[in-house]
């Protein structure tokens, strides 16, 4: 079995990423005064809750693509790729929450990302398929 360190690490990474997120949403409550389960009153409060929801959302499609390329493709590139989308969420975030209008470069780095991981484990199953003769 082969280990696959650097993803794990880097699963883990993405994974503290959104726990810090949700950290901020707290910090964001307990500075609007704005408790659970409200969602609205504050908009420095409702940037935070967003970019830690959006997130979420993008977990799923992150995840499987980085554990499907490091198996179909190389453990060390999916990693690399899992960093780069890591980034991505982190400058999304910081500028989301500063201003909704900064948010376009950290979303496009990070769903290239997604993209990369998720297309190219896509492109390496069928490759198999087709020479393996299983298609």
């Amino acid at each position: 079995m082969q280990p696959h360190y650097e993803v794990a690490i880097v699963t883990i990474a993405a994974l503290l990423v959104y726990v810090w997120m949700g950290l901020r949403v707290g910090k964001a409550r307990q500075v609007s005064g704005i408790a659970a389960p409200a969602m609205h009153g504050d908009a420095h409060l409702e940037r935070n809750i967003r970019v830690h929801y959006n997130t979420l959302e993008w977990l799923p499609i992150f995840l499987a693509g980085l554990w499907l390329f490091a198996i179909y493709w190389d453990d060390r590139i999916a990693a690399a790729v899992g960093v780069v989308w890591i980034v991505g969420r982190i400058v999304y975030a910081l500028g989301y929450v500063a201003d909704p209008g900064k948010r376009e470069a950290g979303f496009m780095i990070q769903a290239l990302a997604a993209a990369v991981l998720l297309f190219g484990a896509l492109g390496r199953v069928i490759w198999a398929m087709v020479q393996t003769g299983t298609v």
